[in-house]
């Protein structure tokens, strides 16, 4: 007679091989220009549309700026919105190609000089 109760012991098992598993990411950004771009991010979306405009040019010179870091080609204009994704591609792009030298320094800067 059974209690009810079925245990499977080949449950704890069930967990697929490492081998299956896809590769873990790498974060090849350091935690303060992480920290950085999730506050321009952040600044970016509490800013009017006016100040947002005026802050345009000065964004996307940092952006191109930073590109070049990682010999990319011209970054293409999205538009406003897309600035704080392509700075923050732009900034993975550089860390990846071991040209992250000062880039906290200038993002600091970046965020400091937005209105």
């Amino acid at each position: 007679m059974t209690d009810g109760s079925t245990h499977d012991a080949g449950a704890a098992a069930a967990a697929p091989a490492s081998s299956s598993l896809p590769p873990r990411r790498v974060d090849l950004l350091p935690p303060d220009a992480r920290t950085e771009l999730e506050r321009i991010r952040r600044r970016w979306s509490e800013l009017r549309a006016r100040e947002a405009a005026a802050a345009v040019p000065e964004l996307r010179a940092a952006v191109e700026a930073i590109a070049a870091r990682s010999d990319d080609a011209a970054v293409p204009d999205l538009g406003p919105a897309a600035l704080p994704d392509q700075l923050a591609v732009v900034v993975w792009d550089a860390c990846a190609a071991g040209r992250a030298d000062g880039i906290h320094d200038a993002l600091t800067g970046l965020r400091r000089a937005l209105p």
